[in-house]
């Protein structure tokens, strides 16, 4: 008995160890391993159009500091990306709810997280991220390497801990490698996987549409109708082009733009605090709207025509209403109803179309590598 005891004590811990490497081995084997060319895609240095070389865009520009994008470091931000290792259950990636095909944004009003709860608002896209410092539609968060974690650790969206998913990725093996070229080591922390996503994320850039084609030949190639509705969108009759600025057609500011007289949800005014910041929303940006709906922080207009006819006609009255949208100009002031003919409303959406970036939307570097 003693030498049967004597036998079951040297010999458990190599079979424990035996059991760990088949566990080890089996977890491995159902792991979907993604496809990394063997000369990398190029992220960096990307060759933009003059019209993106202008203030005030320019200034709007978050290069990243000192994480500049790499080839390696958005590679492994692409992996990342649509890992969903990343999530609490293995079920959900930031992939799953930004679509490459519609615009890196999700065609549904709200999203699902990883238990298959609904989330609070519509996902935003994040097509040309490079230009905006505050993020979400309240702009609660400041710089992409602080946005790109939120999603990861909310509750609702992927409900991971950071400590779960750095010893996590620790043991899966294609991450040593992707880490090692991206940063020089196989060191993972919570600062490199939050600089690869921003890299990758940083390096998601529209600016080959059929606007972009046209600005340096006076838009000649685009219909009549095109013609008719980009001239509305920057007229004196409707300002636009106010709110929508810059070649990316975008703001970074959160302002009211009279979608309720009441609002469930109070949008920036929820993180400041401030009765003057109630039913205020992220500016965002129009590239690729056609892809992007339903639109709106909560995913009310599932068509194009329906957000511009709430710009025609339904603007509601709020003490908060950003002052472009009134009739005095003043904040707070009297809705103004443009109340566009059908012709008009046809060309506004016409011009908006001309924004898709047909290129964007089938580059393989964008691509779910999994």
């Amino acid at each position: 008995m003693k030498s049967l005891i004597k036998y079951f004590l040297l010999t458990t811990p190599i079979l424990f160890l035996i059991s760990c490497e088949k566990d080890e081995e089996q977890i491995n084997s159902q792991l979907k391993y993604p496809s990394i060319p063997d000369v990398l895609y190029q992220y960096a240095d990307i060759d933009l159009p003059e019209h993106f070389d202008t203030n005030p865009l320019l200034n709007l520009v978050d290069y990243g500091g000192d994480n500049q994008v790499t080839n390696e470091g958005a590679t492994l931000g692409r992996v990342l990306f649509y890992d969903v290792n990343l999530s609490v259950n293995k079920s959900t990636s930031c992939g799953s709810c930004h679509h490459q095909k519609n615009g890196f944004a999700d065609p549904h009003p709200l999203s699902r997280g990883h238990s298959g709860l609904f989330t609070h608002r519509n996902t935003s896209h994040i097509v040309n991220a490079r230009y905006s410092s505050r993020f979400f539609w309240d702009n609660r968060v400041n710089g992409l390497e602080n946005q790109v974690l939120f999603p990861i650790q909310d509750p609702l969206e992927m409900g991971m801990t950071m400590d779960a998913l750095i010893t996590r990725l620790k043991n899966i093996p294609y991450y040593p490698e992707l880490f090692t070229a991206a940063f020089g080591d196989v060191e993972i922390n919570s600062t490199r996987i939050s600089r690869a996503l921003a890299q990758f994320v940083r390096s998601i850039l529209s600016y080959q549409t059929k606007y972009d084609e046209g600005v340096a030949i006076g838009f000649s190639n685009f219909t009549e109708e095109e013609f008719l509705g980009h001239a509305l969108f920057i007229s004196n009759e409707t300002e636009c082009n106010h709110c929508h600025i810059t070649a990316n057609f975008h703001l970074n500011d959160a302002i009211n733009n009279g979608l309720d007289s009441e609002y469930a949800d109070n949008g920036r005014g929820l993180i400041t605090g401030n009765e003057s910041d109630n039913g205020k929303f992220k500016v965002p940006s129009l590239r690729n709207v056609e892809l992007t709906g339903p639109y709106m922080h909560d995913g009310r207009f599932v068509t194009l025509e329906n957000a511009v006819e709430h710009y025609s006609s339904g603007v509601a009255p709020h003490e908060n209403l950003d002052d472009r949208l009134t009739t005095d100009g003043q904040i707070g002031g009297n809705p103004r109803h443009i109340l566009f003919t059908d012709l008009e409303k046809s060309a506004m959406v016409a011009f908006l179309k001309t924004l898709t970036d047909y290129s964007l939307i089938s580059d393989p570097k964008f691509e779910d590598p999994f």
